[in-house]
């Protein structure tokens, strides 16, 4: 699988999409007026990069700097970009945006997702497994323009695609606390500040659980355009 990890630093129209009023429409009814775009990723699955991707949660944020504070760790970096898993809690108050540019169907490595894991706090690896071998699963078969919603710890895998076409897909985490204990948010922060108040633990969940596809809306052609990558 193809990845750009920085997407929000590296790409202005990823930024702008982040921050338009059509995006902005689906993720503050569930994290408030407060929530900005904290991490962005492109995702595509070529010819030459095609695998499956086990069932899992998403337990890492990506920050600026290390800090030692009670409840983070253990710490990791990918693509030079400092990553850390954070409390629960944490996760449990942001929401995934994963637009897509291609048409993504079953056959094209749909996710796939065991719906209400997202309640169970972060679980065992060994858990994960147990669970997407012998749970229901829903298929997300999405239009190309579509976004779907998530919370970071529904636990969620892919296949890889049986056809020769990209699926290529924008991934913005939305998070609308400061962390404490000076850590800071990876994505330039300094110039796009979270504006909610520093995130006490434990705290309630910021708003009711979400895992939605919302219609098709236009994209901002720039955004595909700056994508086609290599087949191989």
């Amino acid at each position: 699988m193809f990845a750009v990890r920085n997407l929000l630093d590296v790409s202005k129209p990823v930024r702008e999409l982040a921050e338009s009023a059509a995006l902005r429409e689906l993720v503050v009814p569930v994290l408030g007026h407060s929530a900005i775009a904290v991490r962005g990723i492109l995702f595509d699955k070529t010819p030459g990069a095609n695998w499956k991707v086990p069932w899992h949660q998403d337990v890492t944020i990506a920050v600026a700097e290390r800090a030692d504070v009670e409840g983070f760790g253990p710490w990791s970096t990918k693509a030079g970009i400092l990553h850390v898993q954070p409390p629960a809690r944490v996760l449990e108050n942001m929401l995934s945006v994963r637009i897509h540019l291609d048409p993504c169907g079953e056959e094209n490595g749909a996710l796939k997702v065991v719906a209400g894991t997202h309640r169970n706090g972060r679980l065992p690896e060994t858990e994960t497994a147990r669970l997407g071998e012998e749970s229901p699963m829903t298929i997300c078969a999405v239009d190309a323009g579509d976004a779907l919603l998530m919370r970071p710890l529904l636990l969620h895998a892919s296949s890889a695609s049986l056809a020769p076409l990209h699926r290529r897909v924008v991934h913005i985490e939305f998070a609308a606390y400061k962390l404490p204990g000076g850590l800071r948010w990876a994505s330039n922060e300094a110039e796009h500040p979270v504006k909610g108040p520093e995130l006490k633990l434990p705290l309630p969940l910021s708003a009711p659980e979400v895992t939605s596809i919302e219609p098709a809306f236009p994209a901002d052609p720039n955004i595909a355009a700056a994508f086609q990558c290599s087949p191989d």
